[in-house]
């Protein structure tokens, strides 16, 4: 006679609680499964709808006129459609876009560096240096984010003017870098505020300088940081149309960016869409690819700086 040994009830727990319980678990797991589900379908559909309008635009930008104006975009997508790059052959040889897309990278890269460099000196010793001063300061950097740039315009102008500079390039970097270091230094200091100390500590009893632990240690550590604000003001001054026709519009007009001269071809090229959709196109290419080229950066830097300090 043989005896098979049975495993020990489980004490304390009904029976019909020892069958429920994995049928309980495996709910557990599908639920938020389906909630993650149904929230990342809701994502998507938000974005479509959000990128319809610039589909439309860049569908449109290669069609020829005739389809543009008797038909809507989405019939494009038929396998007859016929599209062409005339349009943007026309508009860059045509209507001097090739000219004002230097003309903007000239006002943009140099507008971005410079208060950025900028702003990670000030952040820095507003973070890790001791001087009279340094709060109030610091505060009064943070209060000149509430000044509207319309109420510079008039006093700036007159000191251009009086330093002989009115109209060239250097104008507008130095607008765009007063403008943009407040919330520059605003972000940066926060985030380097959040440094881990014990670091700099041991780079001082080393003998390491401020210089030295601000090339080496501050800015490697501050990357997300300055990608997100190299997104930030670029996506500003390659979009500016106000400050660019402030400062350029009436004295320099061959100098003046892309914006500008894509709102003159609206009033210029009348209802021929094809061409201001290739030109509006053009416009957005450049900073699709700066954001997708530092996207990785910008979530970490900006809630870096949103919450340290």
């Amino acid at each position: 006679m043989s005896f098979t040994p049975q495993p020990p009830p489980l004490v304390g727990l009904p029976a019909q609680n020892v069958r429920s319980g994995p049928l309980r678990l495996a709910a557990g797991r599908r639920g938020p499964r389906w909630s993650r589900l149904a929230l990342h379908a809701i994502l998507a559909i938000l974005m479509l709808i959000w990128l319809l309008p610039t589909l439309g635009m860049l569908v449109n930008s290669f069609r020829p006129a005739a389809d543009v104006s008797r038909t809507g975009w989405w019939t494009a997508l038929s396998p007859t459609a016929q599209f062409t790059v005339e349009n943007y052959a026309h508009v860059l040889a045509q209507n001097g876009l090739g000219q004002a897309f230097i003309n903007s990278l000239f006002i943009t890269i140099p507008a971005t560096i410079i208060p950025i460099a900028v702003a990670s000196f000030a952040a820095y010793a507003f973070s890790w240096m001791t001087f009279p001063g340094r709060d109030v300061l610091f505060i009064i950097v943070v209060g000149l984010l509430v000044i509207p740039l319309q109420t510079t315009f008039v006093p700036i102008l007159r000191l251009f003017k009086d330093l002989g500079i009115a109209g060239q390039f250097l104008t507008v970097w130095l607008a765009h870098t007063g403008y943009g270091l407040p919330f520059a230094i605003f972000l940066l200091r926060n985030y380097m505020g959040g440094l881990p100390r014990e670091v700099f500590e041991s780079a001082a009893i080393d003998g390491a300088s401020p210089a030295t632990a601000f090339f080496r240690l501050a800015l490697p550590m501050s990357v997300p940081a300055i990608a997100a604000l190299v997104i930030f003001q670029f996506l500003f001054i390659w979009n500016d149309f106000l400050v660019a026709f402030v400062y350029l519009g009436a004295s320099s007009p061959q100098n003046l960016p892309l914006t500008v001269l894509v709102a003159n071809l609206s009033n210029s090229l009348g209802g021929e869409w094809q061409y201001l959709m290739a030109a509006a196109f053009i416009t957005m290419a450049l900073p699709l690819i700066v954001f997708f080229g530092l996207q990785r950066y910008f979530v970490r830097g900006i809630t870096g700086g949103a919450v340290k300090g």
